[in-house]
């Protein structure tokens, strides 16, 4: 069975953290949550869930936030949640189920993104792809018989699981 390390980034969360939290904690091997400056109670509801707690100042740049949590990851597998993301009973099945016969030489998993009318988010789409789950180390393999090169392209699955965006408040 793969190993999946959850890893945040959030700030002031204190509304939604746990729900996320509580919908994918038994699903996953570890939590890594980076907090980019909260000032609620986001770390302390955080550190019901797990000890790997980390402060990354803010840059103006979620992508430096990703990639320091990713950073601090173990498992084989990543899987990046934001905090107003949440799985219903129905997907934490289909990810375990997904967990336990991820093959190995998946790289990329891709979830269905969620969004209903209902929770005031400014919509474009109702569902739609993206990738969630990442191979925390990518291995190099060489194809095609002469002129070999290595391959490039990951190798991506699309998945079953839905995961549903609930914001408190439009964003």
């Amino acid at each position: 069975m793969a190993t999946i390390s959850l890893c945040m980034i959030v700030k002031n969360e204190e509304d939604v953290l746990a729900r996320c939290l509580d919908s994918v904690r038994d699903l996953v091997d570890e939590i890594i949550i980076v907090d980019t400056g909260s000032t609620d109670r986001t770390k302390a509801i955080a550190a019901r869930y797990t000890g790997q707690i980390y402060d990354f100042p803010w840059e103006s740049d979620f992508s430096a936030a990703r990639n320091f949590s990713f950073s601090k990851a173990h498992m084989d597998y990543i899987y990046a949640a934001d905090a107003d993301e949440m799985l219903d009973e129905t997907n934490r099945t289909r990810f375990l189920r997904l967990k336990q016969c991820l093959l190995p030489e998946i790289e990329i998993v891709q979830m269905k993104y969620v969004t209903k009318t209902d929770f005031n988010t400014v919509l474009n789409f109702k569902k739609e792809y993206r990738p969630k789950l990442y191979k925390r180390l990518r291995p190099f393999t060489w194809v095609d018989p002469i002129h070999e090169t290595v391959r490039l392209d990951p190798v991506v699955f699309d998945s079953d699981v839905e995961i549903l965006h609930m914001p408190p408040a439009p964003h």
